[in-house]
Order: C-alpha cells, then structure tokens, then sequence
C-alpha cells in the first residue's frame, strides 16, 4: 500500500471532479433537510432566535454571525424550523465540497476528491450538526475552507492567498471563537516545519489585519462588559477538562470520522507530515498540538477537533488512491462497510427513528433528544401562569434556569399570550429581570439530568421565602431527556427586590 516515496505535488492542478462531489453534497443538503422538521427546534437554536431579537456586538457563548442568521431566518420565514435550518443544510453541503477541493489541492485526482467528498458527507460530526444550526457546524466549514488556503499557499508558495485565508478566518472568527486557535497553530507549525518564510510576510500580516477587523464588534462587547466569555470558559474548561476527561476525548476522536474510513485519516497523517512542504506539515502539527490543547481543558467535548478531520480525510484519499485503483476487490469492501456503517449512523446523529424510540441514543448523542418537547413544556408553564390571578400576574414574572427553556418560552410563547421570560444564564442575563419590582416568580427548572428538585428548591429558596412545585415538565414521546420530570415553580416571599437581587442570580455554563 506505501511506497518509500516522498508525497510531493506538482503545481499544476488536476481538473476537479465537479459532478460526483457535486452530487455527494447535493445528497447531503436534500437528507438534512428532509428531516429538518421531523422532531423540534433544539434548545441552542431556540437561544439564537432570541438572540437574533436582541442583536448585539458579541454575546457570553459565541460572537454574532448565527444570531445574525437565526435573524435572516425570522425575516425570511418566521420562527420556522426548515428556514433556520437551512443554512446549517448548506453548511454541510460547502464543507462536502471543500473535502473535495482539499483532495485535490494536495494532488489527488477524481478518485481521490470522490473519496475524500465521501468521507466528509459520512462522518458523524458532520451528519449530525447539518441538522442543527449552531456555531460547531459552521465552524467545521470555516476550519476546512482555511485549510484549503493553507494547503494552497503550501502547494503554490504564493502568500497573496493569505488575504483570502484572512477572510476566512474573519469570518470564522465571528461565528467561533476556536478557529482563532487552529490559526496560531498552524503558524506555529509553520514555524516547526521550517516554513517561516511562508508565514512572516506582509501577505500574511495582511490577512491577519483583515481577521482582526471581524473581531471588532465581539472584542468592543467584551470589554465593555467585564469580558464574560473568558469567565464561561472557565467554568466550562472545569467542568469538561482534566484528567479525567482525557479517555472520553480519546474515545470521542474514534467517532468523529465514519468507522469504516477511519483508517483514512492515519494514512492522511503520514502523508502529510512526509511531505517536502512545510505548510502542509504544518497541518499536521495544528491537529496534534490541538488534540493535546483540547484534551486537556475540554476532554468531555470531543467534537471540538472535528473539523481536523476534513483535511486529513482529504490527505489520506490522495494518499490511497492509487492503491484504490490497484485493489478492487478490498476497494469494494471499503464502499460496502462504508454504507453499512452510514446506515447504522444515520438513526444515532438525525432524526430518523420516532422520538419515542431513541431513548437507548441519548447516552451516545443527548442533543437529538433536546429537539422533542418543547411545545409540550411551554404548555406547562403558559398553564401554571394563567393559574395566578390576573392581579397577581400583573406583577410576575417567568424566570427560566437555562437560556434554552427562556428561548422556547420567547418563541413559542407568543401564540399562548406568554410574557417574555427571562433568565440570568449567560448573554440572557445581559437582557435584564423584566419587571424589576416583580414580587411573584414563575420559575421553570430542568430535570434530574442537571440538578433534582431538591436542589433546584434549595436553590430558589436562597432568594424566596416561599416555593411551590406548581407542575412537572414531560413530553407525549416519553423520552427522558435533559428537561424531563423538571418543575415548574410559583416563587412569592422575596428576601430582596427583583431588581436588586438580579445580579445574584448569573450563572455560567
């Protein structure tokens, strides 16, 4: 399978295999959005819509570029769940093609880019987030596009490119902050590969001003506001990091690639790094001192490297494709064990399965089942506030633990006659307590997957004197996900004003 030669590339560029990867990403954009609607909004995607009403330079848990979409999207189709989708469904369709063109930057031919096209459209990390609108899946086609102008500047050694990685970055930048870090090490790798030529030049400096330029809006924010995202990210680097964090981040890389290519990427690795060009060294650097850099302070997130995987993928189709060619009978078996293994991930990453039956998935993919229930549980909450007489409501309001059961409430609330809740947890805090001389709260808790009653009691009773459970959130599928069997509370006695104790009450996760 390997030859003792060095992978070099000439500059001349094979044609690329437009129709195949073409049609590859087409397959993927029809799937994602044939299912976009089959379960429910998410809880993060019912947080951007509320976010997208309150449009700002920056916000606690990601810049403005998904708010400023999620915004698009209210103005095109309403609070609509396929029109938000949409852009995560073409997300996932650019990334596809962008395997495609790596594959073919870093030499390979139609094969190769064919190869490297499907290794893209199956991996989990991919499937999975086209069905969401979050940063992570546009973050995936941002880190694979700057890539793409790493590998180009490597094959060519034309700096001017860095202008267009600049962009790229920029924008990533405003959707994510973590693409900032897959830069600095590909600058450092760059350095540890002898390419410092390649990296310290006015092009370069150049595309690094026009990235700075994107990060205006979220740096003013920031500092403005007590830079609050550095202080979410503690709090989230202690609960997914350390040590014993390290094995699930280990585990969670197997899975981020189709099980049956995952051998690609290894052989992607070696090609790579015994290549004669330093920025493509680079690459492979970027991916090992990220692996060591995540599984350290985010080990429990092990998506947070997925997009590494798009360009390793791309390397090792190249790598392979001769011996594709060469070996039709193992070729075959590789395409076959690749579509078995598809079949067996599509129910785990999409909503394919009816909800009352994915129950046994939550342990491996819990974000499929915070799409079921929510209109279900706003219900809950819209029946214990029309409970309370219409004077004491006049002087309520609904506080929420999360900002993902404030933004159901914010979206699918209106149709019921609900107030706008509020809620002290992260950029929702930002939004203020509503009536600040409220003396009645209506409080709605997750479920025991983030804290029992008890303590969800203990902790309302910090600031209330008097707690009542008022109802139990649940859904019609019976799934016991993250807001199952959480309560809805009627809080009266408070120790200080609303408004005064409103800064006790911020939390970061």
């Amino acid at each position: 399978m390997e030859s003792t030669e060095r992978p070099t590339t000439s500059l001349r560029l094979e044609q690329f295999a437009v129709r195949p990867v073409l049609l590859i990403a087409a397959a993927l954009f029809v799937l994602e959005m044939a299912l976009s609607g089959r379960y429910g909004f998410h809880g993060d995607e019912l947080y951007f819509l509320d976010a997208a009403r309150h449009l700002q330079g920056g916000y606690v848990d990601q810049p403005i570029l998904v708010p400023l979409l999620a915004r698009a999207s209210l103005s095109l189709f309403g609070v609509w769940l396929p029109g938000l989708r949409l852009w995560s469904a073409l997300a996932v369709a650019a990334t596809v093609i962008t395997g495609g063109l790596l594959a073919r930057e870093l030499g390979g031919r139609r094969k190769a880019q064919v190869l490297a096209a499907l290794a893209t459209a199956t991996m989990p990390a991919v499937l999975g987030t086209g069905d969401i609108l979050e940063t992570t899946t546009l973050d995936i086609m941002f880190w694979a596009a700057l890539a793409l102008v790493v590998a180009r500047v490597g094959r060519t050694g034309d700096c001017r490119y860095w202008l267009l990685g600049g962009l790229v970055l920029g924008v990533g930048l405003a959707n994510k902050h973590s693409i900032g870090f897959f830069a600095v090490a590909i600058f450092l790798g760059a350095l540890f590969s002898g390419g410092s030529r390649l990296v310290l030049n006015r092009w370069a400096a150049g595309g690094a001003a026009i990235a700075a330029c994107f990060t205006i809006p979220d740096m003013w924010w920031q500092a403005t506001n007590g830079w609050p995202t550095i202080a979410m990210t503690q709090t989230l680097n202690q609960e997914n990091g350390g040590l014993a964090n390290i094995s699930t981040w280990v585990i969670g890389q197997l899975l981020m690639v189709n099980i049956a290519l995952a051998w690609v990427w290894i052989v992607g690795i070696r090609y790579l790094w015994r290549s004669d060009r330093p920025l493509w060294r680079a690459l492979v650097w970027a991916y090992g001192l990220l692996f060591v850099l995540f599984a350290l302070t985010t080990g429990a997130k092990s998506y947070y490297l997925a997009a590494g995987y798009v360009y390793l993928l791309a390397a090792g189709a190249v790598r392979l494709e001769r011996w594709w060619a060469a070996h039709r009978v193992r070729s075959w078996l590789v395409a076959v064990a690749t579509a078995l293994t598809t079949a067996l991930i599509l129910p785990v990453v999409l909503p394919i399965l009816p909800a009352s039956d994915i129950a046994g998935l939550l342990a491996i993919n819990a974000p499929l089942g915070e799409e079921v229930g929510w209109p279900e549980m706003v219900d809950t909450v819209g029946t214990v506030w029309f409970s309370l007489p219409p004077a004491q409501r006049a002087n309520a309001v609904i506080l929420t633990f999360d900002y993902s059961q404030a933004g159901a409430i914010n979206e699918l609330g209106p149709p019921l006659g609900l107030p706008t809740a509020v809620s002290a947890h992260n950029t929702e805090w930002f939004w203020g307590p509503g009536n600040a001389n409220a003396t009645t709260v209506v409080a709605w808790y997750p479920g025991n997957v983030d804290m029992t009653s008890e303590e969800a009691v203990a902790d309302l009773s910090q600031y209330f004197l008097h707690v009542r459970v008022a109802a139990t959130t649940s859904n019609s599928a019976g799934l016991h996900n993250q807001d199952w069997g959480g309560h809805v509370y009627v809080c009266t006695g408070l120790k200080h004003p609303w408004g005064t104790m409103w800064p006790m009450l911020r939390h970061y996760s």
